[in-house]
C-alpha cells in the first residue's frame, strides 16, 4: 500500500533509519558534486525567486544567460514592478512560456503593494503570488529562507518512485499526494535547501528518466527499484496522446516607407502581449491564402491581396505542433471594407522599421518567420 510505503519485497520501509541514511548520503553527495550555478552563489530571495521561475520547464544551461541578463536589467523587486510589461517580455524573449514573465511582473507589483518589496518566507504566502505553485513555493522557502518544506518536481517524484519501488502511476492524484507527503518526511530541519537542491541535482544528473547512472548514485544500495532490476521501468508514467498538428498563416505587408505591419497579441491567451505578423490559424490547408485574408480582416478590419509564399517554420508547443507559413501581401485600401486599420483581435498595431523590430518582443516562432523577410 502506498500509504505505508511498504512496497513489493519490503526491502525498504518508511522508517526513521532509512530516511536518515537517505538524507545523509544525499547531502554528502551534493556537497561534493553540486553543480556550479549562478543562483547558488547568492542568498538574495529575489534572485532565487527569479531563478526558480525561469527553471520551470526549462533546462539549466538555457536559463543561465537569461538569468544573468534579467538581474542586470531588473536588479530588484522595485525595478521589476516599475518597468513596463513590454520591457519584461523583451528581456524574456526566446526563453519561452511567456506567462512566467507576465506572472513575475504581476507578482512584483503585489510584493510592492502588499509585502513592502519583501519576498515572504512563508510558503503559504508565496502561493498567493502569481506564477508560484507548490513546488516553487517550497524551493524558495527552503533555499532562500531555510524553511523545512519539500520542493517536489518531476525529478523528486522519479527518485521517490524508484527508491521505494512505487508501481502506481504518477498520473494518479492520490499517488502525487502521497509522494508529496513522503517528501515532507524526508526534508531535514537543518539545511533543508541543500537537501532539496541535492535531490533536484540527483534527478538531473544521475537518476535520469532514461538510462539512470545507478553505479554512481549515492542511494544505489537503498534503492528498491535498483535491487529489483526495475530502475528502467519506474516510475510508471501515463503515455501522452499524439499532439495535433496545426497550421498558421501570416502576412508580410509593407507601407511605402518599407515598414512592416505588425500587431500585438491580446493580453490573454497563447503568447499574450507579444508582437507578431497579422494572421492566424488556417482551417483549410488547401486554401491558406483564403484563410489568411479572413484572419487579417478579423484582426484588423482590412482586406489584403495575398501574393507569393515567402517561407515556413515549424515549432512545437506543449499541446500542439505548429507549421507557420508567411506570405507577401498587399493592403487593398480601396476595398469595400475600407480603411483605416482598427484593432479587432489584437491590442495594438504599428508600422515597424528594421530598428523597431529589434526592440519589440516577439516569440521564437515569430522571430524565425521574420528571418524570411525579403
Amino acid at each position: 500500500m502506498l500509504g505505508s510505503i511498504d512496497y513489493t519485497s519490503g526491502m525498504i520501509r518508511n522508517d526513521t533509519d532509512i530516511h536518515k541514511k537517505l538524507t545523509q548520503r544525499l547531502v554528502a553527495w551534493y556537497k561534493k558534486n553540486k553543480r556550479d550555478l549562478p543562483w547558488r552563489h547568492t542568498n538574495d530571495p529575489y534572485a532565487i525567486w527569479i531563478s526558480e521561475i525561469m527553471l520551470q520547464q526549462t533546462r539549466v544551461d538555457t536559463v543561465i544567460p537569461f538569468y544573468e541578463r534579467f538581474l542586470k536589467t531588473f536588479p530588484s523587486v522595485e525595478a521589476l514592478a516599475q518597468s513596463p510589461l513590454s520591457s519584461v517580455l523583451k528581456a524574456w524573449e526566446n526563453l519561452g512560456y511567456y506567462s512566467r514573465a507576465r506572472n513575475l511582473h504581476a507578482a512584483a507589483r503585489v510584493l510592492v503593494e502588499r509585502f513592502g518589496c519583501k519576498i515572504p518566507d512563508d510558503p503559504h504566502e508565496l502561493l498567493k503570488l502569481p506564477g508560484i505553485g507548490t513546488y516553487t513555493a517550497g524551493a524558495i522557502a527552503s533555499i532562500a529562507f531555510g524553511r523545512a518544506v519539500p520542493a517536489v518536481d518531476g525529478n523528486v517524484r522519479r527518485i521517490l518512485c524508484r527508491v521505494f519501488a512505487i508501481h502506481e502511476s504518477t498520473g494518479d492524484p492520490e499517488v502525487l499526494k502521497a509522494l508529496e507527503s513522503m517528501a515532507r518526511t524526508l526534508v531535514p530541519e537543518k539545511n533543508p535547501g541543500d537537501f532539496n537542491s541535492a535531490i533536484m541535482d540527483l534527478g538531473a544528473t544521475l537518476c535520469r528518466p532514461k538510462a539512470p547512472l545507478c553505479p554512481s548514485c549515492p542511494l544505489e544500495s537503498l534503492c528498491q527499484a535498483r535491487l529489483l532490476g526495475l530502475e528502467n521501468e519506474l516510475p510508471v508514467v501515463e503515455k501522452r496522446g499524439k499532439i495535433p498538428h496545426r497550421y498558421g498563416v501570416c502576412a508580410m505587408v509593407f507601407d511605402d516607407k518599407a515598414r512592416l505591419l505588425v500587431v500585438q497579441r491580446p493580453s490573454t491567451g497563447l503568447l499574450a502581449s507579444l508582437w507578431k505578423l497579422p494572421g492566424g490559424f488556417s482551417l483549410n490547408k488547401k486554401d491558406m491564402a483564403g484563410d489568411l485574408v479572413r484572419e487579417v480582416n478579423k484582426e484588423l478590419g482590412i482586406d489584403i491581396r495575398v501574393g507569393e509564399k515567402i517561407g515556413s517554420v515549424d515549432h512545437v508547443y506543449t499541446h500542439f505542433r505548429l507549421t507557420l507559413f508567411a506570405y507577401e501581401a498587399l493592403w487593398i485600401k480601396d476595398s469595400p471594407s475600407g480603411a483605416p486599420i482598427i484593432c479587432h483581435g489584437c491590442q495594438d498595431f504599428r508600422w515597424a522599421s528594421a530598428k523597431d523590430l529589434e526592440t519589440l518582443a516577439f516569440s521564437r516562432v515569430d522571430r524565425m518567420i521574420l528571418s524570411h523577410l525579403p
